[in-house]
């Protein structure tokens, strides 16, 4: 471990989560301080417990979202607000002793696709009124209905001075911002012109340069419907976006994190976040990127990114307070770009349109609807379309006595034996076939199943065969099931009610034929 290149990511990593952390904290309703302190809180306790040694957390786009929504939802009571960050954390540390992170990786990537580009756009809309010097607003629908009132209403200085933060922070070459990241160089340029020119628009405002106070969660059972919907909302969002971040720093580090600490590591942080009124987070992938760039790979440099930004609140707040809303609104606008996922957007019309409607979905309950269930929506559509797609590359076949070559080398029709063939998985999905091709079974003293090319079979593909022995043996329909060992114990041990000790088990076709 290289402490000095560990204490140098640390410092560059704050450098970024300085402007980001105000950005977030004004935009989410609780302020700039508490987008600060968010940073500084999760930042170290999530470093210090967590499960991925390179990663920065604090405050993100997603997470800020859905604080935005429950400080509108909750009429602002920060009692109650404090309580759906304490209950986000604790579930966030459940998840992870119950090892639930490991499940993130089979989220389908049509479902983070949508669910992020549609973070973006919201991100993107809500600067809108801030963009043009008026106070914001949490309503998707409201702020683009009342968009054309609002632009002849604009306070031309305040658009001015975000169109300048939005020029720096796209077009700045990448040799300088390297060196200097983009949102610190529009604070730095942009603040001081607006303070000498006395320009009148609205600034973050006093900042204080002291530690936050605890503050006591508050029990509402009026209210608790939403604490809990949206404290879930939270450490599902949290989970997701953390643990994406240790997949991107693994790629970069050539490490391996460990999911089920890190959700720990996130929860505790995101907990005490909530008794200090500051803004939750999660793993944010810029932060950490630039990081492990700079040097950080070990747990050090997340815990001096912390320390850097509260030496900055506690010696630097008066200069932090002056800084313009407006400038805040042109750096957030640019990370809502940097959210969509380009990497789908470039193959959007090539894509299959299965993955194609499955993000599109996702996207439009995000920005319109509600986040979480933009996110099970979507698994749910993902893992519909997946059981179709199975199921209809799943064969039942009913053996042709006429032209197959079994018939033909077995006589089967002249024994009034009809062979039933499953190819493919044999579960909910494909056993409406099998019933439809059974169905057909006429004139027959034997039933010979095959289900040896059948990787997998579920609880309904067994009952639909129990229910099959049950119509053949009024007419003494003898059935032969031909299976690998581990389906034909699978089928025994399912035995409770006797209906498999009639049926003859082969372990292959040709025995199975011959013993007719």
């Amino acid at each position: 471990m290289n402490i000095k290149q560990n204490l140098l990511g640390g410092i560059t990593a704050a450098v970024i989560a300085l402007p980001l952390g105000l950005a977030f904290g004004v935009a989410s309703g609780l302020g700039a301080t508490a987008g600060i302190y968010g940073a500084i809180i999760l930042g170290f306790f999530a470093s210090l417990f967590g499960g991925t040694p390179s990663q920065i957390s604090g405050p993100t786009g997603p997470m800020t979202v859905v604080i935005a929504a429950a400080v509108i939802s909750l009429n602002g009571d920060i009692g109650l607000i404090v309580s759906t960050i304490l209950l986000a954390g604790i579930f966030q540390i459940l998840f992870g002793i119950s090892r639930v992170g490991k499940f993130v990786q089979f989220i389908p990537y049509p479902v983070i696709s949508g669910f992020m580009s549609g973070i973006g756009i919201i991100i993107i809309i809500l600067q809108i009124n801030p963009y043009l010097g008026l106070s914001s607003d949490a309503s998707i629908v409201h702020i683009l209905i009342s968009l054309p009132s609002n632009i002849l209403d604009a306070n031309p200085s305040a658009s001015i001075i975000a169109t300048a933060t939005m020029l720096i922070m796209f077009f700045t070459p990448s040799k300088i911002s390297k060196v200097i990241p983009n949102p610190l160089i529009a604070l730095v340029i942009i603040t001081p012109i607006s303070v000498y020119f006395n320009l009148d628009i609205d600034t973050i405002g006093e900042i204080p340069a002291v530690l936050p106070s605890f503050i006591m969660p508050t029990i509402d059972l009026q209210h608790y419907t939403t604490v809990i919907s949206l404290a879930f909302t939270l450490a599902v969002l949290g989970m997701i976006d953390t643990l994406l971040t240790s997949i991107v720093a693994d790629s970069i580090t050539g490490t391996k994190h460990k999911p089920n600490k890190e959700l720990i590591g996130q929860g505790i942080g995101n907990a005490l976040c909530a008794l200090t009124g500051s803004l939750p987070g999660a793993g944010a992938t810029m932060r950490t990127v630039i990081n492990i760039k700079s040097g950080g790979t070990h747990k050090i440099s997340g815990i001096t990114h912390s320390l850097i930004l509260l030496g900055i609140v506690v010696f630097l707040a008066p200069l932090a307070s002056q800084i313009p809303l407006a400038i805040l609104a042109g750096i957030l606008i640019k990370v809502g770009v940097d959210i969509l996922d380009y990497r789908f957007l470039s193959i959007l019309k090539d894509s299959p349109k299965n993955d194609l409607s499955v993000m599109l979905v996702v996207f439009f309950i995000t920005i319109f609807i509600d986040l979480i269930t933009a996110v099970g929506v979507g698994i749910v559509l993902a893992s519909l379309l997946i059981v179709y797609r199975i199921t209809k590359e799943a064969k039942i076949t009913l053996v042709d006595t006429h032209h197959d070559d079994i018939e033909a080398q077995y006589n089967l029709a002249e024994k009034k034996v009809r062979v039933i063939k499953i190819n493919g998985a044999f579960f909910f999905g494909s056993s409406t076939a099998f019933e439809r091709e059974t169905n057909s079974i006429l004139d027959t003293k034997v039933v010979i199943i095959d289900i040896l090319d059948v990787p997998f079979m579920d609880i309904t593909a067994i009952f639909t065969l129990k229910d099959l022995i049950l119509r053949l043996q009024p007419d003494n329909i003898k059935v032969i099931i031909v299976a690998k060992e581990k389906d034909k114990t699978l089928l025994l041990r399912l035995n409770k009610t006797r209906i498999f000790d009639k049926v003859t088990f082969y372990e292959d076709m040709p025995k199975a034929l011959s013993a007719i």
